[in-house]
């Protein structure tokens, strides 16, 4: 199925990485700035080893590098209502800095591709041309570039759950304490707006696990949030098919929440693999295994945008 956002264009193949450097720029090596607190647009090292590297790759060679990012918490603070999410005010021209400089951005979403597309502000954005949002955990593709949603039909058991949820909710006294949002091929249930977020989530946990599995499908965890979806997809295997296809050789990807680990596991293994990588934790006080996989920690979406305005001034120095 395709849907259409934007002007309509003419398909494209997803371009391949070059090692052919942007005219009049040279790469540098990161500065000695820790990332927390760092000055402004100041570019931070990383703590790990592994993840030097991969920015030292990422600065040699930003050409054949991916910049891959999580939406809610990482280009958009996470709000109680969903649908009020925003991208950060200074993320698309961040992202449109660095765009020409690098092989390829790529955002990957629990989100319908669409609906990211929309609250990220990304339609016809200058400088986004090439932009990928792979939504659902990579089941959906927005490529700018046509402008145009590829997405399957939802697996029947996200229909069957859906019937069934307002009764399990109803049967806990759990409606005032949870908040139900269709993503298409998953249904989550919030509990942020609950009086006490945390204690409804652990009493609509079990419940829902069970629901999940009754109807073939998988619960995703994450900041007071319970996403039921289908499984054999998720942001690891969305990013390391995304980076095979490209043909990039370093890979920078930025997560805030337990369904980005997936993501982090993937680097991981393309580290092994012989590529480069940097891990990024949009840091919160809400998810801290993140933090503790990450190469480097920055101040939620407002660091995240920071970080890339930093990348993007040392690309652009003049050799």
């Amino acid at each position: 199925m395709r849907r259409r956002y934007g002007r309509t264009r003419h398909p494209q193949p997803t371009p391949r990485c070059a090692d052919t450097p942007v005219p009049g720029t040279r790469p540098r090596p990161p500065g000695n700035l820790v990332a927390m607190g760092s000055p402004p647009n100041s570019l931070p090292t990383p703590v790990t080893e592994a993840g030097r590297e991969g920015l030292a790759a990422l600065l040699d060679s930003p050409g054949r590098a991916v910049l891959a990012l999580d939406f809610d918490g990482t280009l958009a603070d996470i709000v109680p209502d969903p649908e009020k999410a925003r991208a950060h005010p200074g993320a698309v021209a961040a992202l449109a800095r660095l765009a020409p400089r690098l092989c390829s951005l790529v955002v990957i979403t629990g989100r319908p591709a669409g609906v990211a597309v929309r609250l990220g502000g990304f339609t016809d954005a200058p400088g986004l041309e090439r932009l990928v949002v792979l939504g659902g955990y990579g089941a959906e593709r927005w490529d700018a570039a046509t402008g145009t949603v590829r997405a399957p039909a939802p697996p029947p058991g996200v229909a069957a759950v859906q019937a069934e949820l307002p009764g399990v909710l109803d049967g806990l006294g759990a409606w005032h304490a949870s908040w139900v949002e269709d993503k298409g091929r998953a249904i989550a249930v919030h509990t942020r707006r609950a009086e006490d977020p945390q204690a409804a989530f652990e009493l609509l946990r079990e419940p829902l696990y069970a629901l999940a599995e009754r109807h073939g499908l998988i619960v995703e965890p994450g900041r007071y949030v319970l996403e039921l979806r289908p499984p054999g997809m998720d942001k690891g295997v969305a990013l390391a098919d995304y980076v095979r296809e490209t043909g990039a050789t370093t890979v920078l990807y930025g997560g805030d929440d337990l369904g980005d680990l997936a993501a982090y596991s993937a680097v991981d293994k393309l580290r092994s693999d012989g590529l480069a990588g940097v891990l990024v934790c949009s840091g919160s006080a809400e998810v801290a295994e993140l933090a503790g996989r990450a190469d480097l920690v920055v101040d939620g979406p407002a660091g995240v945008v920071a970080l890339l305005h930093a990348l993007a001034d040392r690309l652009e120095e003049p050799a």
